[in-house]
């Protein structure tokens, strides 16, 4: 396909004219153009953004079946973020996640994927009937983080289960780090199979010669990317990308209807249509400015006592699971304070002005994105300084290497997530639910990462580490229970 003209918008543009243009609207949504709206909401927010909540009206095409602006705007996008087709998703990047597992894989067929997977993929193989070969990531003690999956560990998977039909990654993770995806995707072509990206955090890799490699450019065949995140649409606004032709399209379509509203909110496709419009214009001077903030920032924090701040690996320090670093993302570790990541974290929101992405037990992660700016940075600098005057800066255990950031059970699920999910059950005190067959999502949020999940065994192990995360200040999230005084369990 020729260049195509990366200034235009053209779901932005017909939404901006069918706003402005006066008529009698008997349409959903009810508040009519905003005219509905209750008082506190229009103060909030005006009303001027109503008129732009428009349904499928005929200028501005079907999410499900596009030909006009829709489809025009996703080309854009998949030139831009080089794919070979692109669906804009209104359900967030758990909707593409699931979608894609849908898409490659049948109820009793097999997918190899990380154990540190986001739970929208265990929603996926609920929903799908998948079964999982779970790999476990490469572990950082010092840091007490998973990293990525390495290429030995998915070829020892395909080696034990040769039938898989897909292998999916996490790409980069939570805290930016990027493994040997290229090695990866060598391997699942090399079986015959497509290799599936949960890029949620890395949609900005395309756009600046100084960040990771993108996933597709790597050797991934679909890519789900949340737009939000670190771009500049809409929260919940993201993108599925797709290239090569291991993917089904037709089937992957057919799953994204079964995932996405049905009534898809044109601010939000708007808002991606914008947002590629951006990054395709100006996304590199955008992102040096951005690097240049997340760089300084990463310099000062080092220097503060009590403070470690994840670093890009050297050549020589490169590992399988940490292959580059996006710099934009900033890790800073809080043990040496004797604080965890939680009580520092109230510490910053609460009292110091400054707000991270993602608490964890020894340490906390920072987006630096477009939307920062100096003043940011010097605030977050600021703060930091003030919590290492005030921290303890004793030698606690948190300052030690812990026990791995996943303590799950080392032997394969007992049942499949779905086959747990839809089986009888029962709600048992958490002392006595150690080593059943859990019937639920147990995960610290975010990240999101379940700690336990449908159809694993409950381990002692699982349950110390949660139990860690909530007396440090953490949450729980997925389970009927969020204190764990109980705990849900297949009943035998």
């Amino acid at each position: 396909m020729p260049p195509q003209d990366q200034t235009r918008a053209p779901l932005l543009e017909a939404l901006q004219e069918l706003a402005r243009r006066q008529h009698a609207p008997f349409y959903a949504p009810g508040h009519k153009r905003g005219r509905g709206i209750p008082q506190p909401l229009a103060d909030l927010l005006g009303k001027a953004v109503f008129q732009a909540d428009l349904p499928e009206l005929p200028e501005l095409d079907n999410l499900f079946a596009p030909e006009g602006a829709i489809r025009e705007a996703q080309q854009l996008a998949a030139q831009a973020f080089g794919a070979a087709q692109t669906w804009f998703l209104v359900n967030g990047s758990t909707a593409g996640i699931i979608a894609s597992i849908l898409a490659t894989c049948a109820a009793g067929e097999k997918i190899i994927l990380p154990r540190n997977v986001h739970r929208s993929a265990i929603s996926g193989l609920v929903l799908s009937g998948a079964v999982p070969v779970f790999v476990s990531p490469e572990y950082d003690p010092a840091w007490d983080l998973a990293n990525s999956i390495t290429p030995a560990g998915v070829a020892e998977a395909l080696d034990r289960h040769p039938d898989a039909k897909a292998v999916m990654v996490v790409y980069p993770t939570y805290h930016g780090v990027c493994g040997d995806l290229a090695a990866i995707a060598e391997l699942a072509h090399r079986h015959g199979i497509p290799l599936l990206a949960d890029e949620a955090h890395g949609p900005h890799f395309a756009f600046h010669p100084d960040l990771p490699e993108p996933a597709l450019a790597a050797g991934a065949d679909l890519a789900v990317q949340s737009a939000h995140k670190v771009l500049s649409a809409i929260t919940q606004a993201s993108m599925l990308h797709v290239g090569g032709e291991r993917i089904d399209r037709q089937r992957l379509s057919q799953a994204l209807q079964l995932v996405q509203s049905t009534s898809p909110s044109y601010l939000l496709l708007a808002s991606l249509d914008a947002a590629r419009q951006q990054m395709a214009t100006q996304g590199e001077l955008l992102l040096a400015q951005t690097l240049q903030l997340a760089e300084g920032a990463r310099s000062r924090l080092a220097q503060i006592p009590g403070l470690s701040v994840l670093q890009p690996r050297s050549p020589e320090a490169v590992t399988p699971g940490f292959v580059a670093l996006d710099r934009t993302r900033l890790t800073v570790s809080v043990a040496g304070l004797g604080l965890s990541g939680y009580e520092a974290d109230e510490i910053l929101h609460r009292q110091l002005g400054v707000t991270a992405e993602l608490p964890c037990l020894r340490q906390l992660t920072f987006i630096v994105s477009l939307g920062n700016t100096p003043a940011d940075i010097e605030q977050l600098v600021r703060a930091f300084t003030t919590l290492a005057e005030k921290g303890k800066r004793q030698e606690a255990g948190l300052s030690q290497a812990g026990a791995p950031v996943l303590p799950c059970s080392p032997n394969p699920p007992a049942l499949t997530p779905r086959e747990a999910f839809f089986a009888e059950t029962e709600t048992l005190h958490s002392e006595i639910a150690c080593h059943k067959i859990s019937a639920e999502i147990v995960c610290p949020y975010p990240p999101g990462v379940p700690v336990l999940m449908p159809g694993e065994i409950i381990t002692r192990a699982a349950l110390d580490y949660l139990q860690r995360v909530l007396s440090s200040g953490g949450t729980i999230t997925g389970c009927g229970d969020p204190s764990l005084q109980t705990l849900k369990v297949v009943r035998k």
